[in-house]
């Protein structure tokens, strides 16, 4: 029975849409500034009991600086919606890649539909307080999940202009808040205990880090952006160290604002009491209310943009996956009238709608078990992957003759292996703190675990693959070339980009 790839139209992303500007915007939206300081912060200091949650920032902005060396150096040579999925294939192999890939999809699936716990939450409880309407969370969830699912096929650079316009109102109030707080020292003094390296060997050092690396996950999104991409050489290299410097400075310079506020001996005692309002608490008193209360919406917006730019960040990797015929071809067409990958992003929206409901029918927790453990196993899933792709990148670069310095190629790949390699391990064993359960829980071990499920899976499907549909094995990690690629096309993994 012949094989059919998708036509050459349907299988590739509509080109040229996305500047500079636009992809930080996406993937700034990802990380969603007031999210993570509102959110992730308060949250991570109330769940973990860890000070050094802005130490915890500063630390993960530096790795992740030391990781983009690579990843950007691998970005000029090789452009693919699949991202890490693609490097993982071209630098350890296709088993890996495809192992890879899962591990992705669990991952950034983890973090969007995460992300509905905190948002229906939020704006529930604004709309109940604000406008006495009795509404539940889960039907703000569900509204924004509907919202989503229409953005998710429409053109990707109009999804980019209101990106943008959420994304700079948000900073700049988080910055207004920012000031605020540190003129306005809860004993008198600014102190910089939260700062204090110590925090860095202390119990729940772990837990700290891996909530730092949740709040940046989606700045490594500009490489899923490039095929969209004016010039992919120049824009995805400028725009993923723009991202890296925003968040990581607005994010460090932020949860240490709140510890001034509250008093560094204080802020894990008030992030527990007053959760993800304590932030627009602690400017109230010093702001006139239209500007707590904008902030109040903004941490709205800034939920739903994060939301909406996980959902194109996983319809673009099922897109990927569906184009190599990875995962089933349908996933790898795209619209003819909008260039979006619409079975992708019609698959995340039914994903999300299940596990929504699993939530509302168990009667979870949407702040704790929702947002923070969905959304903490996501972060470990990409801490996962970029680990595996600065190995990828040095042995990429090793079979290939290149010019790009040994810096880019070798050295900073080697120690951002080595540094997140040891962020990993710390993480995983002390799991039970960053969830806020009994060390003897099943649970610690159970969401690490589910990585390790989802590469195997990955290892035993690309073995199938291999030897039932070798063509379809042979275009994995090849990318828009797999829809019009020879069915016993030489073997991309080992050519030169």
């Amino acid at each position: 029975m012949p094989r059919h790839h998708p036509d050459t139209v349907s299988a590739v992303l509509a080109r040229g849409r996305l500047g500079i500007p636009a992809v930080v915007f996406f993937v700034v939206a990802a990380a969603a500034p007031l999210t993570a300081v509102a959110g992730g912060a308060t949250t991570g200091y109330a769940v973990t009991g860890v000070l050094g949650i802005p130490l915890a920032y500063l630390v993960v902005a530096g790795v992740l600086a030391l990781f983009a060396v690579g990843y950007v150096a691998m970005s000029r040579r090789i452009v693919n919606a699949g991202a890490f999925y693609t490097y993982v294939t071209r630098g350890l192999g296709r088993p890996a890649g495809v192992a890879a890939a899962l591990v992705a999809l669990l991952a950034y699936n983890s973090m969007q539909i995460g992300l509905y716990g905190v948002f229906g939450a939020v704006l529930s409880g604004f709309l109940n307080d604000r406008f006495g309407m009795n509404t539940t969370w889960w039907l703000c969830a569900l509204a924004a999940c509907a919202v989503i699912a229409v953005l998710g096929l429409l053109r990707i650079d109009l999804n980019g202009k209101v990106l943008a316009v959420l994304l700079v109102a948000e900073c700049a109030i988080a910055l207004v808040y920012d000031a605020v707080m540190v003129t306005h020292p809860a004993d008198g003094r600014v102190q910089f205990d939260t700062l204090a390296p110590s925090h860095l060997v202390g119990a729940g050092i772990g837990a700290a880090l891996v909530t730092g690396i949740a709040g940046f996950v989606g700045f490594e999104g500009t490489t899923v952006f490039a095929e969209e991409t004016k010039d992919p050489k120049r824009t995805v290299p400028r725009a993923t160290y723009i991202a890296v410097a925003v968040t990581g400075l607005l994010y460090g310079l932020s949860a240490w604002a709140m510890s001034i506020a509250t008093g560094p001996d204080q802020i894990v005692a008030a992030a527990q009491t007053e959760g993800t309002d304590l932030i627009f608490n602690l400017v109230s008193p010093h702001l006139t209310s239209s500007l707590v209360t904008t902030g109040r919406w903004l941490f709205i917006t800034s939920l739903f943009a994060a939301l909406l730019s996980f959902h194109h960040t996983v319809a673009r990797y099922a897109f990927a996956l569906g184009r190599e015929r990875v995962l089933p071809s349908v996933l790898g067409r795209t619209s003819r009238r909008t260039g979006a990958p619409k079975a992708g992003s019609i698959l995340q929206t039914a994903l999300a709608l299940v596990v929504l409901t699993g939530y509302v029918l168990a009667d979870a927790d949407p702040i704790v078990h929702l947002f923070f453990w969905l959304t903490s196993l996501g972060a470990l899933g990409v801490l996962i992957l970029m680990t595996a792709t600065s190995v990828a990148v040095v042995s990429y670069f090793t079979r290939i003759a290149h010019r790009d310095g040994m810096w880019r190629t070798t050295v900073a790949p080697l120690l951002s292996a080595l540094a997140l390699g040891a962020i990993l391990v710390v993480t995983v064993e002390q799991f039970d703190a960053l969830l806020g359960v009994d060390p003897i829980s099943p649970l610690r071990w159970m969401f690490p675990a589910s990585y390790a499920v989802a590469a195997a899976i990955g290892l035993a499907w690309a073995h199938v693959l291999r030897a039932a549909r070798p063509d379809v094995y042979q275009t994995i990690g090849l990318g828009a070339g797999s829809a019009t690629a020879p069915l016993h096309a030489p073997d991309p993994v080992r050519q030169p980009a």
